[in-house]
């Protein structure tokens, strides 16, 4: 497979913009995608199902879309008809539903192919390398339903780009990777394995600002992007020593080894 690596921004004069829908938009990273490309002049549609316009959680973020100029297109990943009239409208389809709904980008694949009009899908790689990884179960299980999707679209001919931003700033770094907690540790942490492990963290905004990058970008046709910036790459040691030289205090560290997790992962 070719791969496409890129760490700093791109210029491509473009003669316009391509219509983008973003299916997921009202997710974690979804709303990021759908921001970036309305800001970066794509008309963009969001498909949503209608029930989510007045759901009391995500009413506000509807009303975000709809400041942006957002086009708010009714459908359900479950409802063909509803997707291929979504998907007829657009030039790109970029998608970000979360692991229980990875399967259903099947039927996103199967109304691009009816719809017939789309130059690139961009399904919900973002993560970890589906097919790069070393994965124990369960996890492993859901990198083979990630890969799947990526065989289908490449053997049903459709143009793609596979964006894998690693792991998401803001989801993991607001607790510090903490169970159940709500906010980054003052007191202790707890350390999987030997915390020597590199690790990728990539701001959301980021990952999204160069998603939207790559819809007119003949270089990424095909191809997987890899979101990588250098000073990103930290051990979680290393994320530990930042956290408590920014509270000016040391926290007691507790070292669960790798044989205690993977006996913990498999249910022992």
């Amino acid at each position: 497979m070719l791969v496409f690596y890129l760490c700093v921004v791109v210029s491509v004069t473009m003669a316009g913009k391509s219509k983008v829908l973003v299916i997921g938009g009202t997710g974690h990273l979804g709303k990021y995608i759908v921001e970036a490309s309305s800001k970066a002049g794509h008309p963009t549609f969001a498909l949503v199902r209608e029930s989510t316009v007045s759901h009391p959680q995500k009413s506000n973020l509807i009303e975000s879309f709809k400041s942006y100029g957002v086009t708010l297109v009714y459908g359900d990943l479950s409802d063909h008809a509803s997707l291929v009239k979504a998907i007829k409208q657009v030039d790109v389809v970029i998608c970000t539903v979360g692991p229980s709904q990875v399967d259903d980008q099947l039927n996103i694949i199967k109304a691009i192919k009816e719809a017939g009009n789309i130059k690139k899908f961009l399904p919900s790689e973002f993560g970890v390398d589906a097919d790069r990884n070393e994965a124990v179960e369960p996890a492993a299980s859901f990198f083979e339903k990630k890969a799947k999707i990526r065989r289908t679209i490449e053997a049903e001919g459709i143009p793609y780009t596979y964006v894998i931003s690693n792991g998401f700033a803001r989801y993991y770094l607001a607790t510090m990777s903490q169970e159940n907690a709500t906010a980054p540790p003052k007191d202790s942490i707890v350390i999987l394995g030997d915390g020597n492990v590199k690790a990728i963290y990539v701001e959301e905004k980021d990952i999204a600002a160069y998603t939207i990058k790559t819809i007119d970008d003949p270089r990424t046709l095909n191809k997987s992007l890899y979101l990588r910036p250098p000073a990103n790459v930290l051990s979680f040691n290393e994320l530990v020593s930042l956290w408590e030289n920014k509270i000016n205090k040391t926290l007691h560290k507790i070292y669960v080894p790798e044989d205690q997790i993977l006996k913990s992962i498999q249910g022992g």
